[in-house]
C-alpha cells in the first residue's frame, strides 16, 4: 500500500467484505473489482462484486433495522449524523487523500470538498425535527390533518467522481428522514464509501442502518429489483438513469436521478474579462472536467469574443498536471483509460469538424510512473458551431468549447440548444440582464457571476436529459419520505346516507 493509506487499515482492500448489518461481511460472489491509481495504475486491492445473495443480505439488514430507527425521535437521529460529522472533521486529511489516489483529483482539491462533508449530516441533522404537518378544519364538522414518514429501505447509487461527497448528499437526507439505505458505489471508486460504512458504525449507528454492496452494473440491478427497496436515487450517467427510471416505475417506487448535463456558460461583453476566464478555467477543468456541470459549453459575446478566448487559453496553458498526490498539481488525470480516449476522441473529431484548437489538444508529458496515467492536457476549442459533436455530446473530461453570439436572443438558443437541463452561468454586470437570462435558461440550476457552488441549503437537480428530482434542503428531505393525509370526525355522530343524510363524499 501507498502512503495514501496512512491511518488506515487497508484490510478492506485484500479481504473479500462487503459492510453488512454494521460489520464486514464476508461475500458470497467470487468476481472482484480491483481498486487502482487512474495516476499511474498502481493497484491498491480489490473490492467483491456482490451477487444475489449479498444483495437480498444487505437489503434484508436494512429492512430489519428499519422499523427501530423510524421509530427515534428526528432529535436523536440528529445526533446521530452528528456523531458521523466529527468523526469525518477529525479524518479530513485521511480521506482527502483516499479519495485523490483512487480517482485521480488533484489532493488540495479534495481537502478542501473533503473539508465540506461534515455541513451535509450537521444541516441535515438539523432540519428533520423541523418537518411539520398541518390542520384544516373542513366543513361538515371534520378535521384533516397531515404527517410525514419515511419510505422504508433506500438504494443509493453513487458515481465515481465525488464518491463520498454525493454518497453523504444522498445519505444524510435519507437518514435524517428515518430511512435506512443500502449504497451501491461506482465500481471505479468503491473504497471510501465501505470506510465510511464502517465510520457510521463507529460513531453509534445500529447495525443494519448503513450497509454497502460493492459490484458492477448487475449488482446495481439487483439493488433496484429488490421488492424490499422503496426509495431509488441515482447520480450517473442518463443512459443509467433510463434504465433505473424503468426498473423504479415497473414496481411503482419512486426514484431521483442526477445525470448527465452539457452546461453553457454565458459570458456577456459587460463583465471582467479576466475575472470571467478564471471563473471558466474553474467552472471547466476542476476534477479533470469530469463533473455533471463541468462548464462545456462558453457561449461568449461577439465583442469580447477574442480577449476570452485568449485569457482562458492563456490560463488553461497554466495549470499544472500531474501527480495528484503534490499538494501543488492543479488537474490530475481522468478517471479511466476508456475516459481518456473518449475525450481524445472529442479532440480529434473537434478539429477534423473545424474547431480551432488554441490550448491543449493531447496527452501531457509526464515522468514515471505518471507516463503510465490517464491524463488529458486542459483543452480549449475555439470556433465551435451547435452542428459540432463538442456542442452537443457530453465529453467528461477536460475539454473545453467556445462560440460567439450577436445578442441576447441569439446566447439564450444556443444556450437551449440541448436536450440536457442541470445547470448553466451567466457572467455579466448588468442586474435586470443576469436575471432575465437566469428565468430564460433552461436548467434546474444557475449560476450568476460564478460556477458550481454548492450547499447542503440550496437545491440541486434538473430535468430533461439531466434527469429530475432535487437533492439538497427541504425539497430533499421531503423526497425521501411519503405524506399522508388523515381525516376525523368531529360530529356527534355518523351522518347515515342511507337513512336520510344530507353529506355525501
Amino acid at each position: 500500500m501507498t502512503s495514501a493509506f496512512d491511518g488506515v487499515d487497508p484490510a478492506f482492500l485484500s479481504g473479500n467484505l462487503l459492510h453488512i448489518g454494521g460489520a464486514w461481511r464476508e461475500a458470497s460472489g467470487s468476481g472482484r473489482i480491483d481498486v487502482a491509481s487512474p495516476a499511474n495504475r498502481h493497484v491498491y486491492g480489490s473490492v467483491p462484486i456482490a451477487d444475489a445473495a449479498d444483495v437480498d443480505a444487505a437489503v434484508a439488514a436494512a429492512e430489519a433495522a428499519f422499523p427501530a430507527w423510524a421509530a427515534l425521535d428526528p432529535l436523536d437521529r440528529g445526533r446521530h449524523l452528528r456523531a458521523i460529522a466529527e468523526i469525518v472533521r477529525a479524518r479530513i486529511g485521511t480521506l482527502a487523500s483516499l479519495e485523490s489516489a483512487i480517482t485521480g483529483r488533484a489532493v488540495r482539491e479534495m481537502r478542501a470538498q473533503m473539508s465540506r462533508i461534515p455541513e451535509w449530516l450537521d444541516y441535515f441533522g438539523g432540519i428533520a425535527a423541523g418537518l411539520e404537518g398541518e390542520s384544516n378544519r373542513l366543513r361538515g364538522g371534520f378535521l384533516a390533518y397531515t404527517a410525514w414518514e419515511p419510505h422504508g429501505v433506500c438504494a443509493l447509487l453513487t458515481p465515481w467522481n465525488h464518491p463520498i461527497l454525493i454518497l453523504v448528499k444522498k445519505l444524510a437526507a435519507a437518514l435524517a428522514a428515518g430511512n435506512t439505505v443500502v449504497i451501491k458505489p461506482s465500481e471505479l471508486a468503491p473504497a471510501t464509501p465501505l470506510l465510511f460504512a464502517d465510520w457510521c458504525r463507529e460513531a453509534g449507528l445500529p447495525p443494519g442502518v448503513v450497509n454497502v454492496v460493492t459490484g458492477d452494473g448487475t449488482t446495481g440491478a439487483l439493488l433496484c429489483a429488490a421488492p424490499a427497496v422503496r426509495h431509488i436515487d441515482l447520480t450517473g450517467g442518463t443512459a443509467t438513469g433510463k434504465r433505473v427510471a424503468a426498473a423504479a416505475a415497473a414496481r411503482l417506487v419512486p426514484c431521483t436521478l442526477e445525470l448527465g448535463g452539457k452546461t453553457p456558460v454565458v459570458v456577456f461583453a459587460d463583465t471582467d474579462i479576466e475575472e470571467a476566464a478564471a471563473g471558466a478555467a474553474f467552472a471547466a477543468f476542476v476534477a479533470s472536467g469530469q463533473t455533471c456541470v463541468s462548464a462545456s459549453r462558453f457561449l461568449v459575446e461577439a465583442s469580447v469574443h477574442d480577449a476570452f478566448v485568449e485569457a482562458l487559453a492563456r490560463r488553461a496553458r497554466m495549470l499544472r498536471v500531474g501527480d495528484p498526490a503534490d499538494p501543488v498539481t492543479d488537474m490530475g488525470p481522468v478517471i479511466s483509460a476508456a475516459s481518456q480516449a473518449r475525450s481524445l476522441a472529442h479532440i480529434e473529431a473537434a478539429a477534423k469538424a473545424g474547431a480551432r484548437c488554441v490550448a491543449g489538444g493531447g496527452v501531457p508529458e509526464l515522468p514515471e510512473p505518471f507516463a503510465q496515467g490517464f491524463y488529458v492536457e486542459p483543452t480549449v476549442f475555439d470556433g465551435v458551431t451547435p452542428e459540432m459533436a463538442l456542442f452537443r455530446e457530453e465529453v467528461f473530461g477536460p475539454v473545453a468549447a467556445v462560440t460567439p453570439f450577436a445578442d441576447e436572443t441569439e446566447a439564450l438558443l444556443l444556450a437551449n440548444d440541448s436536450p440536457y437541463a442541470l445547470g448553466a452561468s451567466v457572467w455579466t454586470r448588468d442586474v435586470a440582464r443576469a436575471h432575465r437570462v437566469a428565468g430564460r435558461i433552461r436548467a434546474g440550476m444557475v449560476w450568476i457571476n460564478d460556477h458550481h457552488k454548492n450547499d447542503p441549503r440550496s437545491i440541486w437537480g434538473g430535468f430533461g436529459d439531466s434527469g429530475y428530482g432535487k437533492e439538497n434542503g427541504w425539497d430533499a428531505l421531503k423526497t425521501y419520505q411519503k405524506k399522508r393525509n388523515v381525516v376525523v370526525s368531529t360530529a356527534p355522530g355518523f351522518d347515515d346516507w342511507f337513512a336520510g343524510g344530507k353529506r355525501y363524499g
